[in-house]
């Protein structure tokens, strides 16, 4: 269903993040994601000049290389478009995420390490998109190998409506976990 009828307005920015999960023939998992900035009027950059309309401010890529256990075993960052010189430089700071572990308080980390003015916003801004892309695109593959490894509970139990303990789709998919009313 379609959001209603917006008011009369005016479009001024629109952001674009594209992602994108896969398995690697090495047996890792890259996960991508690229986020474009765009305006819809012209501003002036001391370093760009004239940034027209509908031309990115932004345009930058990730890519973290995990195992299978979320753990980051590489990182790679691309700035191809920014609003400053400096901004490229920032892509060093997060090789400080390899070891880290995609999982709670993942947020938390990404700050700690790449926080402030060690990193991009930006890119930062990207890290809490790979981490459910990466879960999407690992798990759904993984799920019957690793429910079928023994009495583990489903990574996504308690993870939203549809997957609460109480819910159909576990009382259905998971009964060993469902903890509703019979």
């Amino acid at each position: 269903m379609p959001l209603s009828a917006p008011a009369k307005r005016e479009h001024l920015h629109t952001r674009d993040i594209e992602s994108q999960g896969f398995r690697r023939e090495d047996g890792l998992w890259d996960i991508e994601a690229h986020i474009i900035d765009v305006k819809s009027y012209e501003i002036e950059s001391d370093w760009r000049g004239t940034v027209v309309p509908g031309e990115p401010i932004h345009d930058m890529r990730v890519r973290l290389t995990l195992d299978d256990d979320l753990c980051i075993q590489a990182v790679e960052t691309a700035f191809d478009t920014t609003p400053y010189e400096l901004c490229p430089s920032a892509g060093k700071s997060f090789q400080n995420l390899v070891g880290v572990r995609i999982g709670p308080g993942w947020i938390r980390q990404v700050k700690a390490y790449v926080g402030g003015n060690q990193g991009c916003t930006h890119v930062r801004e990207l890290m809490s998109v790979v981490a459910t892309v990466a879960f999407q695109t690992i798990f759904s593959v993984r799920e019957k190998e690793i429910m079928a490894a023994g009495d583990i509970k489903p990574p996504m139990l308690d993870s939203c409506v549809s997957w609460a303990a109480t819910s159909p789709v576990v009382k259905d998919q998971y009964p060993h976990w469902y903890t509703g009313d019979e």
